[in-house]
């Protein structure tokens, strides 16, 4: 009777805890102890402990299933990541054989190119040695006739001097004349007097190849050209110049300067032909009285009226003036002239060179001049002295002439120009306040309001504006001209990638105070 206890003792033990199994069991053995017998409690004591250590087993074994289970799914993954492997590999080595294919291909191809651009190589070449061969005939040829006219022109002064010669024995046959006649009509004072008359209009006649001339009175009318240029001409400003503050002159004295000036200029063109005669430093203050007065002349209303005259003007500048060599016939002077030329645009003189380029920028319109004038402009301004003439003659205006969308094909050179001046110098804040008016920032207007730019002219405009920007006073011409609304819609369709025209436009508006100045760049 006393067995069954036990047993479902151990069967409702077995739905408890462990530590709730080990408390009532041990409390179960102090009751029992005192009831069964002791074999009977030791029996039990040891089933208990059986009881205990198979309970442990069974949570070990759960937790062990537990684990297997999650290496079993873990197993799984894996083997599905394997699976994708595989397939990606095997695509991976399909792609790999095409790509071989492909090669093999561009390998063929290229190789058939490299055979034919050699064939073209040799045609060239033989084309090459052909025109070396033709060209060695030429020079062959130009060395003989070379020779030739060297032959004929010594011929030709070997026979000049002889004429001279008889020219000489000629004139002293007349003197001789002239004495004998002198001497046979000595009685005669009428005869004599005529004699004499004869005598004194034939020796102006051989001396008026000669044409000797003043250089004091070219010496004296040069310092008259420089006083009335620097003070006078110069001083003169346009009427853009009083719509920025500048207090302009009377109008009726500015008419009266413009119809002088206009005057001079066809004078002042016609003089150049004579320029080869007179000394090469007196070029300078006649090309500045040019100058000046050209910029006379486009300040007012007439100057459609000089427009042959003007490209005249710019081209005997640009090409300089030639007089081809003057026969002096002579005693004294017995002898060739040489070819007498005076250069401008060309000029080894800084100063003359850059008067003449502004000229050529008045005055021509031909595309090749324009172009030759702007790439010397911008090796001049490459310099320090460069940069101060281009302030001490006002040539903004000049250029910004020039800074329109119908001269695209100068565009570039123009606003190079420009851009050379913002180098960081001692010029770049006079040239900035050069530009702070109404007329550059209405050429900038009329420029950025082109639609597709080229990216370039913009970078470099946007370099210019950005250092205007940092002149307060600037501020309202760029509001008047609506350019910060420009800039503003160029920085909401720049692409990010164009990095440099970005820095530019958020620069310049942050200077204008319309956004907030990003860091990071």
């Amino acid at each position: 009777m006393a067995s069954p206890r036990p047993r479902t003792e151990c069967n409702s033990d077995a739905n408890d805890s462990p530590l709730k199994r080990v408390t009532y069991a041990a409390s179960k053995v102090s009751n029992k102890q005192s009831i069964l017998p002791h074999h009977i409690n030791q029996i039990y004591d040891e089933l208990l402990q059986i009881h205990q250590k198979l309970q442990c087993e069974t949570s070990a074994q759960q937790k062990f299933a537990e684990e297997l289970q999650k290496r079993e799914h873990f197993l799984v993954e894996r083997e599905q990541l394997l699976f994708r492997h595989e397939n990606a590999l095997s695509k991976i080595k399909g792609v790999e054989d095409e790509v071989i294919t492909r090669f093999q291909i561009i390998k063929e191809q290229h190789s058939a190119e490299v055979e034919h651009l050699t064939e073209v190589l040799k045609e060239k070449n033989k084309e090459s040695k052909r025109l070396r061969s033709s060209f060695d005939s030429l020079k062959e040829l130009n060395d003989n006739l070379k020779k030739q006219l060297n032959e004929v022109s010594e011929e030709n002064r070997k026979m000049e001097i002889q004429a001279k010669r008889v020219q000489a024995r000629l004139d002293n046959l007349q003197r001789k004349y002239e004495f004998m006649t002198i001497q046979r009509l000595k009685g005669n004072s009428y005869s004599t007097h005529e004699v004499k008359t004869l005598k004194q209009e034939k020796v102006p006649v051989s001396k008026t190849s000669k044409g000797p001339v003043n250089g004091q009175v070219y010496e004296l009318l040069t310092i008259f050209m420089d006083w009335i240029s620097d003070h006078h001409l110069s001083k003169v400003k346009p009427e853009e110049s009083g719509m920025d503050g500048e207090k302009p002159l009377l109008k009726s004295q500015r008419s009266d300067i413009q119809e002088k000036c206009v005057k001079l200029l066809p004078l002042m063109t016609e003089q150049l032909q004579w320029m080869p005669f007179i000394n090469a430093k007196l070029h300078e203050p006649f090309v500045k009285f040019i100058y000046w007065s050209l910029r006379q002349v486009d300040a007012g209303t007439q100057h459609s009226t000089l427009t042959s005259t003007l490209r005249r003007l710019g081209e005997d500048i640009f090409k300089g003036v030639t007089i081809k060599g003057i026969h002096d016939t002579s005693l004294e002077h017995s002898v060739e002239n040489k070819p007498k030329t005076a250069v401008f645009f060309k000029s080894s003189n800084l100063q003359l060179r850059f008067l003449s380029t502004l000229i050529v920028l008045k005055t021509v319109t031909q595309a090749d001049y324009l172009a030759q004038a702007f790439d010397s402009l911008c090796l001049d301004l490459k310099t320090d002295e460069g940069k101060l003439l281009f302030l001490e003659y006002r040539a903004v205006p000049v250029i910004l002439s020039h800074l329109k969308i119908s001269s695209k094909g100068l565009l570039s050179n123009v606003i190079d120009s420009l851009l050379q001046m913002t180098v960081e110098s001692r010029s770049l804040q006079p040239f900035l306040e050069a530009c702070s008016n109404s007329l550059f920032f209405r050429t900038c207007s009329v420029l950025l309001r082109t639609p597709k730019l080229d990216l370039q002219i913009l970078e470099k405009l946007s370099i210019i504006l950005q250092k205007l920007s940092k002149i307060k006073s600037n501020k309202k011409l760029f509001e008047l001209f609506t350019i910060h609304l420009m800039l503003q819609e160029l920085q909401r369709t720049t692409h990010p990638e164009h990095a440099f025209l970005c820095i530019n436009l958020n620069s310049t508006l942050f200077n204008l105070g319309l956004t907030k100045c990003n860091t990071s760049q």
